[in-house]
């Protein structure tokens, strides 16, 4: 029986966290805070096209988590539903197209953010707009949206 409620509650919560809203950061810098308000302590400072997931809300402040686990607040006003990208392993490749064979045109350092353009099975097609950089990398290598 015990068993039972352990499975049931893991599914809950996998389910709650499957279905998290993402947002990301419009703006060139935008400060997470440590509470809902300007005059909480600043924690970060996001730059464009930064994805979050949004964990809670008070009034127009989104209590948010970011690819770490870290957690803060930011203004409803400076994020968007628009779909970005952030990398979360060291180093990944860029490639050409939707797959190992494909060549590598880039590499991509641990929180460099990327505009979501599509997806191909396990591969995602990104853009780095700064940088110019267009190409696919493995979805299980980022995190986002």
């Amino acid at each position: 029986m015990k068993q039972i409620v352990l499975t049931i509650l893991l599914l809950l919560c996998w389910i709650a966290v499957s279905q998290a809203k993402m947002v990301s950061i419009v703006g060139d810098m935008v400060n997470m805070r440590s509470g809902p308000g300007n005059n909480y302590e600043v924690v970060w400072e996001l730059g464009q096209g930064y994805p979050l997931s949004v964990i809670d809300q008070q009034g127009d402040w989104l209590k948010v988590a970011d690819y770490e686990g870290d957690i803060g607040w930011v203004q409803q006003d400076q994020v968007a539903e628009k779909a970005y990208l952030v990398v979360k392993k060291r180093v990944v490749n860029i490639r050409s197209g939707p797959g190992e064979n494909y060549r590598v045109i880039r590499q991509a350092h641990q929180g460099v953010v990327f505009r979501t353009l599509g997806k191909k099975d396990d591969w995602v097609n990104v853009r780095h707009e700064e940088e110019d950089i267009t190409g696919w990398v493995l979805r299980s290598l980022m995190w986002g949206w």
